[in-house]
């Protein structure tokens, strides 16, 4: 490791049978630590709850991740960082009672394979070495660091024999542990709740309780036996070692994951140009292979490909038995979104040091931790829900008779889940321009799609005919078109159901879901709240039809495109009336 005063001659060499008569002395260790708890029945696991969830956060600790003095061991501490993930769902969210004991292996368990632990740092000896399991200490640390910030009676506590560089055991607030017989346990007199979580460059303890005044504690120091920095087998160059890890298998460690789900061409053609020979994509089907064009991406060029065939197949069982709106269609959508983020997750492997997502699932790998550690884009097909919600209730206060603008609101904690997510990531990528709108240093903007046109033969019409792309519901304006049109010699080309009432319509001249509607077209218009997929409005401009859409529809500055503020019925009906005069003086009402 840079900075060891120590050269290859002068290092011990620590030979195999060392490592036996180590083993060995553990599992002496961990079968006397399992009859001592055997008999002593008073510690026990804690189980997560809400009883102490309201109460103020009386402890913090904060520390890096990121702590490698070498990129050889980046792999090291990536493996480190896999298994903060998985332990901090054990510790979040558990209530220890008052006078209780806390212990760390009980409340974790043993950190194996099977449960998805990985190779990480350990130090072992004055050496970091790679362990199964290894890196655990930064949660003991911090969680020893926080109980003495909250004054807790520290029942077992044992320091490390040697500092690692940007550790709490600089401070000599640290709490090594092994497997079962070095632990660390504290109590409190008060009910007390920890909170846990690996952000993208911190590991977060938090203890929520009582506040109390804390007497200082004094700590017994043990000599530290290394005063060195300590040797690490991902630099050392002792080739006997039978620990030694060859530098060569982890140079070009770190890879970028692509996690998917309906196909944008626009986002498409960004990870194509985006990605490298060693990322991963995982995608709900492979859609070219089983001709399904919403799941058709481009998958050459990539390390490996993974499919998530059960969830798409049951999602799309299930979204057939539902009805086109309400909330039971939102709430499964919701439902199998989490599904497809959990699978995708299942197979991300410790090495995917960058993420890159589709948004729909961002929400659940976010909240659920698996971001943790990983830097993140995230590829923008929507609104946030925040701004989903503020702009139905906003159509909601001016067509409060609707049916259908109300019906559904994701639950507050998915959409601060969504929001905090949203605000951690590194870039928004989206073709949408009132999204990118919404975070104008961190996104980028990309191109829309044109749609190649081909010739058509227009159809003479006996007065102007306005098509209304969209289903006849609250978000996509109706209301608006309904009252903008009220009086005009027009015709009404409707391209969807009816869901906001078979008799919305009344009163006008309308036609339904015409197969030859771009012939027959004379203008488009599209006044949604909400419209992230304005693929019509794009094919309609790409034949010179004239489009009047709403800002919200993301088309901004597209040719051939009026654009206006979603609402303003008064200036939709000037766009209206204009664009129809400019197309032919005898259609002016």
């Amino acid at each position: 490791m840079t900075g060891n005063p120590h050269t290859v001659s002068e290092r011990k060499v620590p030979p195999y049978s060392d490592s036996i008569i180590f083993r060995g002395k553990t599992i002496l260790l961990q079968i006397r630590r399992a009859i001592i708890d055997f008999r002593n029945r008073d510690v026990i696991r804690h189980r997560k709850g809400q009883v102490v969830a309201d109460k103020p956060v009386i402890a913090t600790s904060r520390t890096p991740l990121w702590t490698e003095t070498d990129p050889a061991e980046r792999f090291l501490v990536a493996g480190k960082i896999q298994n903060l993930r998985l332990a901090v769902t054990k510790f979040n969210g558990i209530e220890i009672p008052a006078g209780s004991t806390f212990s760390f292996w009980r409340q974790l368990g043993r950190a194996g394979r099977a449960k998805g632990f990985v190779a990480g740092r350990e130090l072992r000896e004055g050496c970091i070495v790679p362990n199964v399991g290894g890196g655990l200490c930064q949660i003991s640390n911090a969680l020893y660091d926080a109980a003495l910030q909250a004054g807790c009676e520290i029942v077992e506590r044992h320091p490390h024999t040697q500092v690692m560089p940007g550790s709490l055991a600089e401070k000599g607030r640290d709490a090594t542990v092994f497997w079962n017989y070095i632990d660390l346990r504290f109590r409190s007199c008060k009910a007390l709740r920890i909170e846990a979580r690996v952000e993208a460059q911190d590991l977060v303890i938090q203890f929520r309780g009582d506040v109390r005044d804390v007497k200082p504690v004094h700590q017994l120091q043990l000599a530290v036996i290394h005063s060195d920095g300590p040797n690490s087998c991902a630099t050392c160059e002792t080739g006997d070692c039978h620990r030694v890890v060859r530098k060569e298998e982890n140079v070009s460690f770190g890879r970028t994951a692509y996690l998917v789900d309906e196909r944008s061409p626009e986002l498409d053609t960004y990870i194509s140009a985006n990605r490298s020979n060693k990322d991963i994509l995982l995608m709900p089907i492979d859609g070219r292979r089983f001709k399904k064009s919403n799941y058709a991406w481009s998958t050459a060029g990539f390390d490996r490909i993974r499919q998530s065939v059960f969830v798409t197949m049951k999602r799309s069982y299930r979204s057939r038995k539902l009805s086109a709106q309400g909330a039971a269609r939102q709430l499964n959508l919701l439902q199998m979104y989490e599904e497809l983020a959990e699978s995708y997750a299942a197979r991300l492997s410790y090495d995917v040091l960058h993420v890159v997502i589709q948004q729909d699932l961002l929400p659940f790998l976010w909240r659920n931790g698996h971001l943790g550690g990983r830097t993140f884009d995230v590829l923008m097909t929507a609104l946030p829900m925040d701004e989903i919600h503020v702009r139905l209730d906003h159509a909601q206060a001016l067509n409060p008779a609707s049916p259908t603008l109300g019906d559904f609101r994701a639950r507050p904690e998915l959409a601060a889940a969504e929001r905090e997510a949203l605000r951690m990531a590194r870039k928004l990528i989206t073709p949408h321009t009132e999204i990118a709108a919404l975070f104008p240093r961190r996104s980028e903007l990309l191109d829309w799609e044109i749609p190649v046109a081909s010739p058509i033969r227009r159809k003479d019409n006996d007065k102007p005919a306005i098509v209304f792309p969209a289903s006849t519901v609250g978000r996509k304006g109706c209301y608006e078109l309904r009252e903008a049109t009220r009086g005009l010699d027009v015709r009404l080309v409707l391209l969807g159901p009816l869901i906001e009432g078979a008799a919305f319509w009344d009163g006008f001249e309308i036609e339904r879901d015409p197969s030859d509607w771009l012939e027959r077209a004379d203008l488009v218009v599209l006044p949604a709240y909400i419209e992230h997929k304005p693929r019509r409005l794009l094919l309609a401009a790409a034949i010179g039809i004239p489009v009047i859409a709403s800002s919200a529809c993301g088309v901004t500055g597209m040719n051939g495109i009026e654009t206006f503020d979603a609402g303003d019925i008064g200036r939709l009906r000037h766009l209206i009336v204009t664009t129809i005069a400019a197309k032919s003086a005898e259609y002016v009402p």
